[in-house]
């Protein structure tokens, strides 16, 4: 017997509301904490860990590249990066990439492309339609875009220039927006992940894009959460059958490694030039060679079919097993990247699921958020709705 190791970070800045446990490995969907405890991961790390953890393939590829080079800034040519910008325009049938490291800092990158782009047209004081409940970072671009009222409060004076509406609701996009000259963005998730997991209908994709094109506007499209083959797709707004002038990805492109894109189309793809823009850490070697790994093993493992076929899987054992339940109001998503809304807040969950060795979040306060491994088995699928349905109906029952 070992004694037990307490999870505690004193010397951490007290910026989350942590689980108190303290994970130390990982292979496959499963982890285990330091005491030894074994996990099933329907978290995936937040939908970055595409590949699960310690992949037969993945590992030896970033090792053999830290032997070669980690680092070496943007002074440079570095080929990976003309590599993998290939391997994404191929995939989203657009022009060209910006690389950093994180989605806040894709997002920031969209915005400037935004307001650069008007500017350029000679509007003064450009603005950007944003949405109700979406989520595109915390820096005070990023969060002034953002919907939740909670993470912006505390932080002002924030930026002017955003115009909010809610999803879905095409009148309400042309009267927010009659004739107001100064617009030069429409930006959005096709499915809002923090904000609880609801999806843009594939229709008002299809309004919205022939509204931007109709009045010189981009359509930016936050896919951090949602691409990447989370959906069964290499991106999400593909299910609608067009293509973003701005698109901005991040989470599981790496596939745990800190990589950003900002991916550009047409108009948007020459706005930024030499000075305007860049990122110290973005795009360096070892980034590059886990985006370039990452897509390679999707495809050779058939990971965007996997996601689709596993994911209706699941959501079908939750909606036989938990949508019968008083008390759960919807289980919605596409892939891999479920929610499960609950008529109550339902935040303990997220502690109460990990003592019963399950890893999942909560958002909105009342959504349950599925994200895991692209890797998941419909077996794996099974047990995350065996382990969830006692702790769902033990919260419903309370």
């Amino acid at each position: 017997m070992t004694d037990f190791i307490e999870a505690a970070s004193p010397h951490v800045m007290n910026t989350y509301g942590r689980v108190p446990i303290a994970l130390e490995r990982g292979q496959g969907c499963r982890v285990w904490d330091v005491n030894g405890k074994e996990y099933l991961d329907a978290l995936g790390g937040i939908a970055v860990n595409t590949l699960g953890h310690n992949h037969p393939r993945l590992v030896p590829a970033l090792q053999e590249q830290l032997t070669r080079l980690i680092h070496t800034s943007n002074y440079y040519h570095v080929p990976g990066q003309e590599t993998l910008a290939r391997l994404l325009v191929e995939r989203s049938s657009m022009t060209n990439v910006f690389f950093c490291s994180t989605g806040l800092e894709a997002n920031e990158a969209a915005i400037k492309i935004a307001r650069k782009y008007g500017v350029d047209k000679g509007i003064a004081r450009p603005e950007i339609v944003v949405y109700d409940h979406a989520f595109h970072g915390r820096s005070i671009a990023t969060m002034t875009a953002t919907g939740n009222a909670k993470v912006r409060d505390g932080f002002g004076p924030l930026l002017d220039g955003f115009i909010r509406v809610a999803p879905n609701d095409y009148e309400a996009l042309l009267a927010a927006t009659e004739g107001n000259d100064n617009i030069t963005a429409v930006m959005m998730e096709p499915i809002q992940g923090e904000g609880g997991l609801h999806p843009m209908r594939a229709e008002y994709l299809q309004q919205v894009r022939a509204l931007c094109d109709a009045r010189g506007w981009l359509l930016m499209l936050d896919e951090v959460q949602a691409g990447m083959g989370r959906t069964g797709k290499w991106f999400a707004h593909q299910w609608a059958g067009i293509v973003p002038d701005v698109m901005t990805l991040a989470k599981g492109l790496g596939s745990g490694v800190p990589v950003g894109a900002v991916v550009a189309h047409g108009k948007a793809a020459e706005v930024l030039k030499p000075g305007n823009h860049g990122s110290t850490f973005g795009g360096n070697p070892l980034a590059m060679r886990a985006g370039i790994e990452t897509i390679r093993i999707m495809e050779e493992d058939g990971l965007l079919e996997q996601a689709s076929r596993v994911g209706e899987h699941l959501k079908a054992a939750l909606r036989e097993k938990l949508g019968r339940l008083e008390g759960v109001v919807d289980i919605r998503g596409q892939g891999l990247m479920i929610g499960i809304e609950l008529s109550k807040p339902c935040g303990q969950l997220i502690g109460q699921a990990a003592e019963a060795g399950l890893l999942l979040s909560v958002t909105a306060d009342t959504v349950i958020r599925l994200v895991p491994p692209l890797i998941l088995t419909t077996q794996e699928a099974d047990e995350i709705v065996d382990r969830l349905l006692p702790l769902v109906q033990a919260v419903l029952a309370a």
